[in-house]
This record gives C-alpha cells, sequence and structure tokens, in this order.
C-alpha cells in the first residue's frame, strides 16, 4: 500500500524548532523528488521544499536558511527541520510524492500521492 505518514509536528514558541518526518511505503522512495508542503486555512498549498533521490535540495526562497530537507533512502524517510520558528510558519504540512521517478515537482498539479500533514502551530 503506498502510503506517506506525516508526524513531527506541534506547538512551538518564535525562535524554537522543530522536525518533521514523514515515513513511506508502497514505492521505491529513492527514485522519486519528495517535497514538502504546507496550508494555511482558506489558502492554496504552498510548496516549500522538495529533495531528489540523491539529496539535491530546494527551497521556496521565503524559507531558505531556516529550512533544512532531508531524506534517508534507507528507510524511506523525509524530514524537514525548520529553525527560527516564526507565526508565519504556522500551518498544516504535509510530505508530497512526485507522479514521475527523478523529475523535480514543486507543483500540486504533479504530485500523485500527499500524507494527511501534521500541524505546526508557532505561538508564544
Amino acid at each position: 500500500q503506498v502510503q506517506l505518514v506525516e508526524s513531527g509536528g506541534g506547538l512551538a514558541q518564535p525562535g524554537g524548532s522543530l522536525r518533521l518526518s514523514c515515513v513511506t511505503s508502497g514505492f521505491t522512495f529513492s527514485d522519486y523528488f519528495m517535497s514538502w508542503a504546507r496550508q494555511v486555512p482558506g489558502k492554496e498549498l504552498e510548496w516549500v521544499s522538495g529533495v531528489y533521490g540523491d539529496g539535491d535540495t530546494a527551497y521556496l526562497d521565503s524559507v531558505k536558511g531556516r529550512f533544512t530537507i532531508s531524506r534517508d533512502n534507507a528507510k524511506n524517510t523525509l524530514y524537514l527541520e525548520i529553525n527560527n520558528l516564526k507565526s508565519e510558519d504556522t500551518a498544516m504540512y504535509h510530505c508530497a510524492k512526485a507522479r514521475a521517478a527523478r523529475i523535480r515537482c514543486d507543483r500540486s498539479v504533479c504530485w500523485d500521492l500527499w500524507g494527511h500533514g501534521t500541524q505546526v502551530t508557532v505561538s508564544s
């Protein structure tokens, strides 16, 4: 069964850090560009970061320097570390799988699977 399951969200203070995880199953994880995207109520899903199977990364300009995406192909797991949390980081964070292998996919139109998400709330 193809599945993505996120965890690691929660309530954090401004300036703090969180590490999100996405455990995957049912496909050859290392073949696919994997992404993190976030959504707040009333707004569209926003891509924030992605990583190729070989570890090359890409980021939304506004999160560069604070977000770090990584993957462990042996564990079929994707990670997102968020540092210096800001209130505007509050959102539901989803991991997403590209439809085609080895192709960068930073828009929802080319994702064929995403998880239910993990909520990140930044508040003092």
